[in-house]
């Protein structure tokens, strides 16, 4: 009789604790890289402030596909995802103005802040809050470049119908040179590359390492300048607010450390990713400062653009100009 007893008294202890703990499912896309380490070390340092009581159950494709991420959190279907706003910037309007050309060579921490001060505008958390979704903290990456298959890129000239993979804002810049947009998924690109499909591609550096496109490329850029993707994790704000108050705190109070984390890991990513293009012996192209003043000064038509297409949707001149100062700082 003891015996059942003690057994019923561990059943009711088990399922209490059961109860108490909360798991959330997070849904990424590819493997586990220099990308997604904000997301592994906001798991780990949750799961210690808690001494395990809030997990963060990561899935590398299992819950949804990489562009139908928002979707999922607007429904519910999972508590945390990561996306890129290119990939339907027509869900996200407001975020793709940290991928327009605004020309500065930042580092990974400054656009780390820059982000999340992009984050925090109420025009912007308006704008997600149409997906019942809230900005957690961003994938900070730094400036785009090329690899490209094609011929030797000699002049701004050689930009002229050479199909590119890239983000709007690049992408934007360069089309008026001629560039054409080309839209292929992203574990297709080394392919595309070496059949022909497309000539090149325009990634951070952990994309350029995932893909090897500098295996089968010609030559790479170096300084182009012209920004990089907006890539943030958001979460499901009911799943949020009904976190518990320890919980959330956990959350919350982790993001600088995960980020500070992932900038210091991401500029080892870097580093490796130089090594390999000078191995692979690709011919550098640096672009001279007139070149990078004719780059500047197209950037202000797509910048002008951006401004124009959006202003009958939301204050765009105003978050413009808010996110301008914020890289001029």
């Amino acid at each position: 009789m003891k015996k059942l007893t003690s057994i019923v008294a561990m059943s009711t202890l088990l399922a209490v604790a059961a109860q108490a703990q909360t798991t959330w499912n997070v849904s990424l896309w590819g493997k586990q890289r220099a990308f997604t380490e904000n997301v592994e070390k906001l798991a780990q340092l949750v799961e210690q402030k808690t001494n395990g009581d809030f997990k963060l159950n990561i899935s590398y494709g299992g819950l949804s596909k990489s562009k139908e991420n928002l979707d999922g959190i607007s429904i519910g279907a999972f508590e945390m995802a990561q996306f890129c706003s290119f990939y339907h910037k027509g869900k996200n309007p407001t975020i793709t103005v940290t991928e327009l050309p605004f020309s500065k060579d930042v580092t990974l921490a400054q656009v780390a802040k820059i982000s999340q001060e992009v984050y925090k505008h109420p025009t912007v958390v308006k704008d997600l809050a149409r997906w019942n979704a809230t900005l957690l903290m961003p994938t900070p990456l730094p400036q785009y470049n090329i690899v490209s298959k094609s011929d030797d890129l000699n002049s701004l000239e050689d930009f002229k119908g050479l199909r590119v993979r890239g983000p709007g804002g690049i992408m934007g810049v360069l089309g008026k040179l001629g560039a054409i947009k080309t839209g292929v998924p992203f574990s297709e690109v080394r392919q595309a590359m070496n059949s022909g499909v497309i000539d090149g591609a325009s990634f951070a550096p952990h994309a350029h390492l995932a893909t090897k496109s500098y295996k089968v490329g010609n030559w790479a850029t170096t300084n182009l300048n012209l920004g990089s993707a907006n890539c943030p994790v958001v979460v499901n704000t009911e799943a949020l607010d009904s976190l518990s108050k320890k919980n959330k705190e956990a959350l919350l109070g982790s993001v600088d450390e995960a980020l500070e984390y992932y900038v210091a890991n991401y500029e080892k990513t870097t580093k490796k990713y130089e090594a390999e293009l000078a191995e692979s012996g690709l011919k550098l192209v640096t672009f001279t400062p007139e070149q990078t003043a004719k780059l500047s000064e197209l950037s202000q038509s797509v910048n002008s653009e951006w401004i124009k297409q959006y202003s009958k949707k939301f204050k765009s001149q105003e978050l413009f100009d808010y996110t301008k100062n914020l890289f001029n700082k």
